[in-house]
Parts: C-alpha cells; structure tokens; sequence
C-alpha cells in the first residue's frame, strides 16, 4: 500500500515499505518539462535539472559526485515533456546521507554563471549527438509533426539558440513558476525506517506557496504535419507514423497497451513478423505509445533501404486496415495479456521501478491503482473492446516524418 503525506504548503510525501529487500529508491518529482515552455525558453526545464548536480552552497559539483559514489548506489536525473526526477538508488543504510545531498541540491543549488556556461557546452554536444542519431532525432521530430505549435510537441533538449540565451534570471523566474511546494513529489519505496519521513517533513515544510503567475496551457490538438530531412552520411531511410492516442488515466488505457502490443511492440506482432521476420525488409520495426496527462499518440518506426520504404508503407497501412476490420484474435488477446501481466508484475520487483509508478502516478492522477486493480482491468479486456479501439484510433496516420540519405538537401522540408 502506498501512503501519502501531504504538508500544508502542498508537498507530497509518499512511502512504500517493502521489507523483504535492503535498497532503498527515493525521487523527488517537480512538475516541470517541455510542456510547460514556450518556444523562447524551449529546453529550460532540462538545463536546470543539469544545473542542479553543479554545485551548492554546502558542496562543489565534484563534491556532490563524490559524496553518490561514495553510496555505492545509483543517482541520476531525467526530464521528460511533463515532469523532471531527481533520484537515487541506495542501500537502506545509506539513506539518510542520499536525501541530505538531494535536498541541498533542491533547495541550496547555486546557478553559478561558470558552470552554466560549461553545462550549456555540454547540452550542445548532447544536441548534437541526437542530430547525428537519425533513428532518436526521428521521435523528436514526428511529436513536433504530430502536435504542430502546442508545447507537447516541444523538444526536451531545447534548441542551440534557445538553449544558449538561458540567464539567471529566466531560470529564477520559470522555477517560481514551476517549482513550487504543489508541484513536488517525494516517492520512497523499498526498506526504510518510518522516522525518516520526520526529516523530510523538516526539511520541506518551510517551502512557502508562491503566488507567481500561473501560464495557461491550451489543450492539445493533433495536426496533420509531414516532414522530410535529407543526411548525406546515411545509409538507411527512416520512418515514423503517427495514430491518435490515449491519455494517462484514461479507462481504456490498457486497452490500447495490449492494442500496441499486437500491432508492433513485441517480437511477436504482427508489424515485427511481417516486415522483418517474412520479408526481411528491417532490422527495426517496432510501435509505441505515449500518454501525457491531456493527451497521447501512437508511433510506428520502421528502418529499411530507400528503395524498400514504399513496400514497409504498405504493409503496415494494410496492417492497420487489417485491425480495423478483423481486430485481433482470441489467441493474441490472451498471450499479449498474459505478457503485460508478467512485465508489470515483475517491473514492480524493483524498488526503483515502484518509486518511479508512484511519483509518476501521483503527479498526473493523484491515485494510486493497486496490483489487483491493474490486473482485474486487463483481464477485462476483450476483442470487441480492441476492434472498437483499432477502428476509432486507426482511421489514418495524423503526421509521418522520413529522414532520408542524399545530399541534395541539408534543411528540414515541411510538407503541407
């Protein structure tokens, strides 16, 4: 069971107690991502995670870095379109000291001008290196061609402009806005003490609510963009297509995890079988989905020669015909449940994996299913269900981006 503890000023404290292990994964999650910029400060959610591992009032960059290594266990950061986590991984004994370094970096962080200088030279190079990888640049640019201007479609990363004329200032400004009590989470699951959670109460309670303005997002609409780019050093020709989606929480949501599961993302679906194992026209093919809190989509990506792309086209148009008419079988509804009730049950072995789907599910739901609900939910799922799914959401691609070899062009091309 999962407990919450929520402070006048709006933080949120959940506990998970797992006796049987002796690690224990804590995460501090701030609502904070590209979804909440705007195209001039695209990529500020991402530099100020960065920017908290540089140094303290109590600690260097060097120092922090140390004093995680000296834990034996694992620390790291990510930033995603809708939140930002801070988290470690640690043996039980060593939690007290992984919280005191986590909590300086949150609330003691120095922004000094040398180091943002020298972490934005690093962004860059991280930029550069999603440039240089068609098949990570593609996903980037099929959620820009899928949701047009809306900042859902933003890059995480940012842009070398953008990312370039972070100040101080705008960093001050856009962590009042985004970085306030109600929108931090601390998710701790595995084996710890109770009393612990005195400390964090202390160290968080004095966080007063701030009164900055609020931006007001516009929900998200699908568009229905095409994009080309052209890289000479390539040798494959990169595909991604884009279907209507599901958001986090909605009932169906399962529904559409198995849907994706049958239609490319397992080694048994039928996009992987037909493409790679009849055909042999790809070494990956594979289809995802992407829930945010308002909206989501499904991707489909397929690498193949130049000469091949029209024939992989094909096939997985005919494909998502093929769903809409006839739907999925008896015998691939109840193996791909059978596969998602297996990796769900023993994701949730890991005390990092729990920490993760509480903070998560906290900040975009607010509550928390338990094993046996999630379980019950997919048992449910039937055929009828899944044709429904398929023919509402399988109509016709909303986006599609191609990265192909040439050198004609070197600028991306957008296609009305």
């Amino acid at each position: 069971m999962v407990e919450r503890i929520r402070l006048a000023n709006g933080v949120r404290i959940l506990l998970e107690q797992i006796p049987s292990v002796r690690s224990v994964a804590v995460g501090y999650w701030v609502k904070a991502g590209s979804l909440y910029e705007e195209k001039e400060n695209n990529g500020i959610s991402h530099f100020i995670e960065h920017m908290l591992f540089k140094g303290t009032k109590n600690r260097t960059a060097r120092e922090i870095a140390q004093a995680f290594d000296r834990l034996g266990g694992q620390v790291n950061a990510f930033t995603s379109k809708e939140y930002t986590c801070y988290y470690a991984k640690v043996l039980d004994t060593h939690l007290d000291q992984a919280m005191e370094i986590l909590t300086d970096m949150y609330h003691h962080s120095l922004f000094d001008h040398g180091e943002m200088e020298k972490e934005k030279k690093v962004i860059l190079e991280e930029i550069s290196m999603v440039e240089d990888t068609p098949d990570d640049l593609i996903h980037d640019l099929i959620a820009q061609a899928t949701f047009g201007d809306h900042p859902i479609g933003l890059n995480i990363l940012g842009q070398v402009h953008t990312l370039e004329s972070f100040t101080r200032k705008e960093i001050d400004a856009y962590m009042e806005e985004r970085y306030r009590p109600e929108n931090l989470v601390i998710s701790i699951a595995g084996h710890f003490d109770r009393t612990v959670v005195d400390k964090w109460i202390q160290a968080f309670s004095g966080l007063n609510r701030m009164e900055g303005i609020k931006r007001e997002i516009p929900l998200p609409r699908y568009t229905e963009g095409e994009i080309k780019r052209f890289k000479p050093e390539l040798e494959q020709a990169h595909l991604t297509l884009s279907l209507p989606g599901l958001p986090f929480g909605h009932p169906d949501i399962y529904s559409l995890i198995l849907l994706n599961t049958v239609l490319g993302g397992s080694m048994s679906s039928r996009l992987f079988q037909q493409i790679r194992e009849e055909k042999g026209l790809a070494y990956n093919v594979y289809s995802y989905h992407s829930s945010y809190q308002e909206t989501g989509f499904m991707v489909i990506y397929a690498g193949t020669r130049p000469d091949q792309l029209g024939e992989v086209e094909k096939i997985i148009q005919d494909t998502l015909e093929n769903l809409m008419v006839k739907g999925v079988t008896h015998e691939e509804l109840e193996g791909t449940k059978e596969q998602l009730k297996g990796n769900l049950m023993l994701s949730l072995e890991s005390t990092n994996s729990r920490m993760s789907r509480n903070g998560k599910n906290e900040l975009l739901l607010e509550r928390h299913p338990t094993l046996d609900e999630l379980i019950a939910t997919i048992d449910a799922v039937t055929e009828e269900r899944l044709l429904r799914l398929a023919r509402e959401l399988f109509q016709k691609p909303l986006a599609k981006v191609v990265i192909l070899p040439g050198s004609s062009k070197e600028t991306v091309e957008e296609i009305e």
